[in-house]
């Protein structure tokens, strides 16, 4: 290789060096946005699998629910119901949209 086209591939390869730096910043600085939503995902989840390893809490509290209101915990109960319901109706047609 002669030594113009080795000073060419150098500094291109300062260059693509460079870009790589610049676009690492600016997806650093976008993905900022991303930050407080994500934050909220984990917690969510880390709650999830608490309430998974301790089910005796939110059973619990759905015991006090139906004592203390019994009409707000049967109101909720139809309310989880038909989301349940609805839930299951849209997982059959993805599945049956998945098997054309």
């Amino acid at each position: 290789m002669n030594p113009s086209r080795a000073d060419t591939l150098r500094q291109r390869q300062l260059q693509l060096l460079l870009r790589s730096d610049q676009l690492r910043q600016r997806l650093g600085e976008e993905a900022q946005v991303l930050q407080q939503p994500l934050a909220w995902a984990d917690r969510a989840q880390a709650a999830w699998h608490w309430m998974r390893g301790h089910p005796q809490w939110p059973l619990a509290g759905a015991v006090a629910l139906v004592v203390l209101r019994p009409r707000r915990a049967l109101s909720w109960t139809a309310r989880l119901f038909w989301a349940w319901k609805a839930v299951r109706r849209v997982q059959g047609l993805l599945q049956q949209q998945s098997r054309r």
